[in-house]
């Protein structure tokens, strides 16, 4: 067996576990990840939604249940994990914009509006009210985006198609990162005499450059442009992935990917090590302490049962909202679903309650009592609980 030695090994790839990653190797502690892939956060809108039941989103924060997760921070720590979030994206040139005072609107792919706090650069020109005129380009075969639901919607909208050779947002995105596409594009833009203020694109304004290339399409029309993230997956969520990953490699962190946990060494009440599968030996990943972010069900760090739901990689104990009848509403769009209370209950060091291992710490959508739909506080709690998880972490290896 291959034995590889680290102070901390995190658990899943998700904006909860790179975080927290990010904020231990930042502290210069020897950090790796293992994933058994891409993580939900591919599939986002790449914004930062907090908490989105009011329009100061710390205020509805201080008006949660008193088991959320979000309580076993301080308002100080929350606000200082999203500072330091949009410092560290900005340091590698993936900006972002908002505040925590104001909730704002981004637009969806069908014209509707979507709470969030902090958004790409990219959205920051997104129309506050329906009141505002914009423009709406679209590509020849493009699907999961539907200018004509959104100009029904907006007075004094109107659309233009473009083909650019691709239909898929991946390709679209490529496209725009080539400088003869993108000047080609720009020409043929000029010559639509579009007379509203605002133009918008679906979210596929590059690969990585989308804040250049929205600068310059800017600047050469004179108007104001802005994404709309297309139906998942999406080029939004996509970079945020791509940017937190960067800057958890920058810092000196090591990402095993495709990696997935296999068994789990023990000794006493300490984890000692992750086992992973390879071609020839497992691998034996040692560390002195294990943050666990491998999101909920559809993240795949909980898989549920006829009557248990469990977490799959070192069998914690899971808050279950009751009995399997309790766990769903007859209404399937229903936000109140008791499912979404399921996950692991921590403490106030973020480590699981009546858990015999006193070396894992938890952060992210796997926490219990989360209702991420209800609350719209996604990658807000992600952010803010991989940071909490990790200062505590630090101080457990101290």
């Amino acid at each position: 067996m291959s034995v590889i030695e680290y102070d901390v090994i995190i658990i899943g790839a998700g904006v909860a576990g790179l975080t927290a990653g990010a904020r231990l190797a930042e502290d210069g502690y020897r950090v790796a990840l293992v994933t058994k892939g891409e993580p939900t956060a591919c599939l986002s809108t790449g914004c930062i939604d907090v908490c989105s039941l009011d329009h100061d989103p710390m205020h509805a924060i201080s008006h949660l249940p008193e088991e959320h997760p979000y309580h076993l921070t301080a308002r100080a720590s929350i606000r200082g994990a999203l500072d330091r979030f949009k410092s560290s994206l900005n340091e590698i040139g993936a900006q972002y914009t908002g505040t925590l005072e104001n909730n704002r609107y981004i637009l969806s792919a069908l014209g509707t509006y979507k709470t969030t706090c902090l958004t790409p650069v990219t959205m920051s020109a997104v129309p506050q009210n329906d009141d505002e005129d914009i423009h709406i380009i679209t590509f020849s075969g493009l699907k999961d985006f539907y200018p004509s639901y959104i100009i029904s919607r907006r007075k004094n909208s109107s659309s233009s198609i473009y083909d650019a050779g691709a239909s898929t947002t991946m390709g679209l995105a490529a496209n725009f990162e080539q400088e003869e596409f993108l000047e080609n594009f720009i020409v043929w833009l000029e010559k639509q005499n579009i007379r509203e203020s605002k133009i918008a694109f679906p979210a596929v304004l590059g690969l990585e450059s989308a804040a250049k290339i929205a600068q310059k399409i800017q600047n050469r029309l004179g108007r104001k442009v802005f994404e709309i993230p297309t139906i998942p997956p999406s080029m939004p969520g996509r970079r945020l992935f791509n940017a937190l990953k960067h800057y958890f490699r920058k810092k000196g962190g090591t990402i095993y990917w495709s990696w997935p946990v296999s068994g789990v060494e023990k000794s006493g009440n300490i984890i000692e090590a992750v086992i992973t599968p390879s071609e020839g030996r497992p691998n034996s990943l040692n560390a002195k302490a294990f943050v666990l972010g491998t999101g909920s069900f559809v993240g795949g760090g909980l898989t549920a049962g006829r009557s248990k739901i469990t977490e799959i990689v070192f069998d914690l104990p899971v808050h279950t909202p009751g009995s399997r009848d309790d766990w769903f509403d007859n209404d399937y769009f229903s936000i109140n679903h008791g499912i979404g209370t399921a996950g692991i209950i921590a403490d106030a060091s973020f480590r699981p309650k009546e858990s015999p291992w006193e070396n894992i710490f938890v952060c992210g959508s796997i926490l219990a009592h989360t209702k991420i739909l209800k609350y719209g506080c996604g990658h807000g709690l992600a952010v803010v609980t991989g940071h909490a998880a990790a200062k505590a972490c630090a101080e457990y290896i101290r």
